[in-house]
């Protein structure tokens, strides 16, 4: 049951896996681990100073590296890519806060890491209405310490590495699991293992057609392999992710 308190004015609202808050016309979600340290500002980079590091691989931009105290994290604002970003960047339509994408991802991610699946762990999610129809969103998650991304590494992974990314992924299509954009900037890797990150507009999806949802998904990475480092290596690469892919199938 979830607990309604009033404190200083802002209106809290506690689950087992999330805190609501109310700040200064903002949103924001926090994980219980992180209650009584989140605040709004931790979502405006410029607040962090020298403490926000620019995350350079892959993306649209909008994403930071933040030190706060021992913990190590990563700061990303929703932004959009496109001719529509050429409109606006950062605005999104705002339909409901149950739509909302920051909130949207904090679940999900909640509920992947409740799963044991190799995932980061969210930290903190918010949003801001810019307009009746508008809003503005940013997500914060736990750094994955010592990871690479695989656009760095794949010309260096060997067969065994390319079955465990395959075996990996099944993991996370036996679990109705679709990444919205698995590309190889969204796995990171190390020391034998792999994680994937962003999954923003993923979700759990039922059993309708869920060969088709795993197939586009598949043929999705494929293709982020083929831009990133060539038809000739994604060809080499694949037969040994594909037998680690189907090697790894619930029976």
């Amino acid at each position: 049951m979830k607990l309604l308190l009033l404190i200083s004015g802002i209106r809290e609202v506690m689950a087992e896996s999330e805190i609501c808050l109310r700040e200064n016309g903002s949103r924001l979600l926090v994980h219980p681990d992180y209650r009584d340290e989140v605040t709004g500002a931790w979502f405006n980079p410029g607040y962090w100073g020298g403490r926000a590091r620019p995350v350079s691989s892959g993306g649209r931009g909008g994403a930071w590296f933040i030190t706060a105290g021992s913990h190590e994290m990563v700061l990303r604002e929703y932004r959009r890519g496109g001719l529509i970003a050429k409109i606006s960047q950062k605005a999104y339509v705002f339909t409901g806060e149950s739509t909302v994408r920051s909130f949207a991802e904090f679940r999900l991610l909640n509920q992947l890491a409740g799963m044991a699946l190799p995932v980061p762990r969210p930290v903190a999610a918010w949003y801001r209405k810019t307009s009746l129809l508008q809003y503005q969103a940013a997500l914060i998650i736990e750094k994955l310490e010592g990871t690479t991304p695989l656009a760095e590494l794949i010309t260096s992974l060997d067969d065994g590495a390319w079955q465990l990314l395959g075996g990996t992924i099944r993991r996370f299509h036996d679990a109705g699991v679709r990444h919205a954009d698995l590309n190889c900037f969204n796995v990171l890797v190390r020391d034998g293992e792999f994680f994937l990150i962003d999954f923003d507009k993923g979700r759990i999806m039922d059993g309708t057609a869920s060969a088709r949802w795993k197939a586009s998904n598949l043929e999705r990475f494929a293709r982020s392999l083929r831009k990133v480092a060539g038809e000739a290596a994604q060809a080499r690469v694949w037969e040994s992710f594909v037998l680690g892919y189907y090697g790894s199938q619930s029976t």
